[in-house]
């Protein structure tokens, strides 16, 4: 059964532990023996699903309690993991590491009880040697619900250190399952919002994947990990895969005798940002997903009828992005047409009438340019009127982390009122195009999907 699949989540007790290096390697290491490993990443994170997805051959997912509910964590897992042999859940912060203000809400934790899975904590082990036992004893038992079936020792320093480190762990009932030695960080160059995505440097990407395998096999014990992760048993409440299918979807004979409008996916190392269920909710709501590269192509897909444009990094190649006038204007030209647009943080700043100086596709009359202030966080957000995406009163969960400012901040018509964690009302509707700095997961509110497809059908 799909909701019995062995499974591990890799934890720690805080950021710049090692997570993304053992959950990768392991990943990686795993497939390498031959298994189907399914990788998933707690919380709203896009980057690291890229280096999941290279070390497994499969797509990288997110499990978001805030922005998809509790309830859907087990089927959306269900649905990532079905056919393979394993999987592995990287964890976000530390373990116990939630939403602000909503107690253990989606935290590594949260999720690790969602799927009833034993949890494996990376620790730096760096500056401590007994201490290590109480650090692992704290964790293990501060709740009972959460089973950490494993240490993984990070950055120890010699055979002494490890000694140190082994013997005092002795006593806490944890195992150690990996030491891995302190040595030259692999290769994952990050700059201001994390890691390089795998999408702008993926020849280093995969050398680093490798690096990263090669490691964790080299100080992991795979079997006694690989035992842990069938250990696992069910997911709790046996809960069905998700699925993109509507309840009520269409007979197939009735859905091919409707056109299948042409929606256009911003892809390419700009625009990196795109949770896998956005593309697999549109086209189960009958549209054939086109995937250009706003830096190189110059036209828009043929038959355009709507456009998604997600997050990334614009301002990364802002002038690459203007030097493209072809294709600026041609989203202009289909924005003005009435067509339905989703714009998503990076997709905002390129709907603009410029970004830090630099001239955009003036959809939107504002500008936006970057700032040394990092806006980061969860949000509570309801749908001010009506839309390509939503009905007014429509709430939905968010997530918003950039470095920029938009000028202003919400058009004549906004997108969102926000009420977390101030109320405030943000984004642009006009027309037919949605934009705003807010990140959704459309798994929360499949309707959205159905919704912009329909519009595309009668734009």
């Amino acid at each position: 059964m799909v909701t019995s699949v062995p499974r591990l989540v890799i934890a720690a007790p805080s950021s710049g532990s090692g997570k993304t290096t053992v959950a990768t390697g392991l990943m990686a290491a795993f497939a390498a023996r031959g298994l189907a490993v399914s990788p998933h990443k707690v919380g709203p994170d896009y980057i690291d699903p890229g280096y999941h997805a290279l070390a497994t051959g499969r797509v990288g997912r997110n499990l978001d309690a805030y922005l998809c509910g509790p309830a859907l964590i087990g089927p959306l897992f269900a649905h990532g993991a079905r056919g393979c042999d394993l999987a592995v859940v990287e964890g976000v912060m530390g373990l116990y590491d939630g939403a602000a203000g909503e107690g253990e809400l989606a935290s590594t934790a949260h999720v690790a009880k969602l799927l009833r899975a034993p949890v494996v904590l990376v620790v730096d082990a760096s500056s401590q040697s007994r201490s290590v036992a109480a650090l692992v004893h704290g964790f293990a038992s501060w709740d009972p619900e959460v089973r950490v079936g494993g240490v993984i020792l990070n950055k120890v320093g010699s055979d002494r250190h490890e000694s140190l480190l082994r013997e005092a762990l002795d006593a806490s009932g944890v195992p150690v399952l990996g030491v891995l030695r302190r040595v030259p960080q692999v290769d994952t160059p990050s700059r201001h919002l994390g890691l390089v995505p795998v999408a702008e440097r993926r020849a280093a990407a995969v050398e680093a994947v490798a690096a990263m395998a090669a490691q964790v096999a080299r100080g992991c014990d795979l079997a006694a990990l690989e035992a842990l992760a069938r250990a696992a048993g069910a997911v709790p409440g046996g809960s069905a895969p998700w699925t993109p299918e509507s309840p009520t979807h269409d007979h197939p004979t009735r859905s091919a005798e409707k056109r299948r409008p042409v929606v256009a996916l911003a892809g390419g190392e700009a625009f990196t940002f795109s949770y896998a269920e956005h593309t697999e909710l549109l086209t189960a709501a009958g549209a054939d997903v086109v995937t250009f590269d706003p830096l190189r192509d110059e036209e828009l897909p043929e038959g355009t009828a709507g456009l998604v444009i997600g997050g990334g990094f614009p301002e990364v190649y802002a002038s690459e992005l203007s030097a493209n006038e072809p294709l600026r204007k041609a989203v202009a030209e289909l924005a003005l047409s009435g067509a339905p647009v989703a714009a998503e943080c990076a997709g905002l700043l390129y709907l603009c009438r410029e970004l830090d100086g630099r001239p955009m596709c003036g959809v939107l009359d504002a500008t936006a340019r970057m700032t040394e202030r990092l806006t980061l966080g969860y949000r509570d957000a309801v749908a001010v009127g009506d839309s390509v995406l939503a009905a007014a009163g429509t709430r939905m969960r968010g997530h918003e982390f950039h470095r920029t400012v938009v000028e202003p901040g919400a058009g004549a018509a906004p997108a969102w009122g926000v009420r977390t964690p101030v109320r405030r009302v943000e984004g642009f509707v006009q027309q037919g195009v949605h934009a705003s700095y807010l990140h959704t997961h459309w798994a929360s509110e499949p309707g959205v999907a159905r919704r912009f497809v329909e519009r595309c059908r009668t734009s």
